[in-house]
């Protein structure tokens, strides 16, 4: 075998290897290849686990190779300058949104039964939420690598390509008031079988957008809260919970516990994602590299 790194975090400690040049093939359960843990038959006897990422993406929140996000103050590398590019317009934006929705909810009841209701109103959140959404994942794709395009040809089909970078399919957001079933909703399910599968409220958007004389009922409030809700994911996929304020430290209200966390603005929960390959995951120290000329990598899209 090549030589080994061993590193800790949390306490936990993973073996790395450099290079791997076994004289026979090791036995490999599937389902941990997957997340790349290799367990050597005899006489080995030890675990392998593939190097995990050692610089952060931009605009790419992930997972940290102990299976936390932030604890011990490691997401601070979302703060640096060179992380992202103004990012307060982008939370701006989501947040003047947000206070328009909530809005809209005192006219409209966030229930089962005004799933269908559509108006002009609806149709004017629903253009502004999905080209939010749009704007920032331009922003994630000029901050990282993809030059198969030009940029004013870029749409939802390369877009897609962030799934991979930042497992948008995974995150369930949780709104805190609805009358009904879909309480827990998860914007980019239809993306999670690895191919691209057109994103039913953004092909709403795409339907009314284009006329809306005969599709204004596209505009429907459902395909709105669910476009909305998308939007949480593409903010919280960057950035968390942090809106870029200056404020002092205070005691929080951390929320119920039910498993899922706070997100900008304060008003939708995030459930986020638990199964990260562990060779994708985060493993680094921030106070160490966060003085380095770059602390950062670019992810490469082209090669997706």
């Amino acid at each position: 075998m090549g030589r080994s790194a061993i590193s800790s975090y949390g306490g936990k400690i993973h073996v790395r290897q450099s290079h791997v040049c076994p004289a026979r093939p090791p036995s490999v359960i599937p389902a941990l290849a997957a997340g790349g843990l290799y367990f050597l038959s005899s006489p080995e006897r030890i675990i392998l686990s593939m190097a995990a990422i050692t610089k952060p993406y931009h605009l790419t929140v992930r997972q940290f190779s102990d299976g936390q996000y932030t604890e011990g103050g490691r997401s601070r590398y979302i703060e640096h300058p060179k992380y992202s590019s103004n990012p307060s317009r982008f939370v701006r934006g989501f947040e003047l949104l947000q206070k328009d929705l909530l809005t809209l909810f005192e006219y409209i009841e966030p229930s089962k039964f005004s799933k269908d209701t559509y108006s002009f109103r609806t149709f004017e959140f629903l253009l502004r939420t999905s080209t939010e959404i749009e704007a920032n994942c331009k922003s994630i794709f000029k901050l990282n690598t993809y030059t198969q395009k030009v940029e004013e040809r870029w749409n939802m089909t390369d877009y897609f390509k962030i799934n991979k970078s930042h497992y948008l399919s995974d995150y369930r957001i949780k709104m805190p008031f609805w009358d009904g079933s879909e309480k827990i909703r998860q914007p980019f399910k239809e993306w999670s079988g690895g191919s691209f599968q057109q994103l039913t409220w953004y092909d709403a958007y795409n339907q009314v957008k284009h006329d809306r004389t005969g599709n204004l009922h596209y505009a429907s409030f459902n395909n709105l809260i669910n476009a909305f809700c998308g939007l949480v994911v593409i903010l919280t996929t960057q950035f968390l919970d942090n809106d870029f304020m200056q404020r002092a430290s205070a005691i929080t209200d951390e929320g119920p516990n039910d498993g899922f966390e706070s997100t900008i603005g304060g008003y939708f929960r995030v459930e986020l994602p638990k199964s990260i390959p562990y060779r994708e995951m985060y493993d680094f120290n921030w106070q160490t590299i966060k003085d380095q000329a770059d602390p950062f990598e670019k992810f490469n899209y082209d090669s997706v």
